[in-house]
């Protein structure tokens, strides 16, 4: 007769000691899984914080250059790159510009570090447009997805030219990635790889990156970005892409869409990645800086639940920290 009160079976085993758990872990996560998003801003002598991001700054081209050291010397992935420019206008002409803040950061960053980290680039014309779109707009004030397509591609070979070694669509446009991968491919970069967004929800954290950017938008972005309700248009939006030569798909935000990176990484034959975005960044911050919770371990426990859902790497403000500081030796 089996004895109830004194069970064979005891998964707790394997949870006694801290060796015995690090062992077991079904995830892990290492510095190389992390890419660290960063901020240029033009004009700028010194760093400029960002307040409702504590800790993170839109830097100066000096402070730039020592974070890029930073991260190179912590092991991460990479870098993804946005530019905050002086002046905008309506087709976001900053974004193509050679002398335009984001080209003259990504020249910078792979003269600097390019042999240890991937330099990645925002391609989006949100943070160039006074509008604050990330298409040009038609004649009736919505964004007209044809005419962005065309200058997304010289936008792409401006980024290349520059030196990125990934480009990042993440406009939400009908057929960004064909239209990019014909631009780089016409244009000698056939070895310049696209990382699209694309699953990228129209969601409310995001925020904070509208003041790291210093964001003009009028309106939102729901005709372009995905409706939080869908889940099985996110795996459709991420099919697209993979069918139109993405190297890379992602999911954004991460947290509030883990069901989604599930089932993109379940049918993906490319390396999946989720952003940790600016929202779930300032969430955690707040509510430790409050004393409400253990803010090392939720940042790890956040990471390590984007992993498990399926990404094989992600982008995250704490990189730089995580690796350096808070991951297991």
């Amino acid at each position: 007769m089996t004895d109830v009160l004194h069970p064979t079976i005891r998964p707790r085993r394997l949870r006694g000691t801290p060796a015995l758990r690090r062992m077991v872990a079904e995830t892990r996560i290492h510095p190389a899984e992390l890419v660290l998003p960063m901020f240029i801003r033009e004009g700028a002598s010194e760093p400029v914080p960002i307040a409702s991001m504590p800790g993170v700054v839109q830097h100066s081209l000096d402070s730039f250059k020592a974070a890029l050291h930073e991260a190179a010397e912590a092991g991460i992935g990479g870098v993804n790159l946005f530019g905050v420019p002086l002046e905008h206008d309506a087709i976001g002409s900053g974004a193509t510009d050679p002398e335009g803040i984001l080209n003259v950061a990504t020249r910078i960053a792979r003269e600097e570090v390019g042999d240890a980290l991937v330099v990645q680039t925002d391609l989006c014309l949100d943070e160039f447009t006074d509008h604050g779109h990330c298409g040009v707009l038609a004649v009736d004030g919505s964004v007209d997805n044809d005419k962005t397509l065309v200058r997304y591609q010289e936008m792409a070979v401006a980024q290349a030219t520059a030196g990125a070694e990934l480009v990042a669509p993440s406009g939400m446009m009908d057929g960004q990635v064909a239209a990019i991968r014909s631009a780089l491919d016409a244009n000698g970069f056939e070895n310049v790889g696209i990382l699209a967004y694309s699953a990228k929800y129209a969601s409310a954290f995001y925020g904070p990156f509208r003041e790291a950017v210093d964001s003009q938008l009028k309106g939102d972005r729901r005709t372009y970005q995905q409706d939080p309700a869908n889940r099985r248009e996110g795996l459709r939006e991420a099919t697209l892409d993979l069918a139109e030569g993405a190297d890379i798909v992602m999911v954004k935000p991460a947290l509030s869409y883990l069901d989604v990176l599930s089932e993109v990484a379940a049918v993906s034959d490319v390396p999946v990645w989720a952003y940790q975005v600016s929202g779930e960044y300032a969430m955690l911050e707040a509510a430790a800086a409050n004393g409400w919770i253990d803010r090392e371990r939720a940042i790890l426990e956040t990471l390590t639940g984007i992993r498990r859902a399926g990404a094989d790497a992600v982008l995250t403000y704490w990189a730089v920290e995580v690796a350096k500081e808070l991951l297991p030796r």
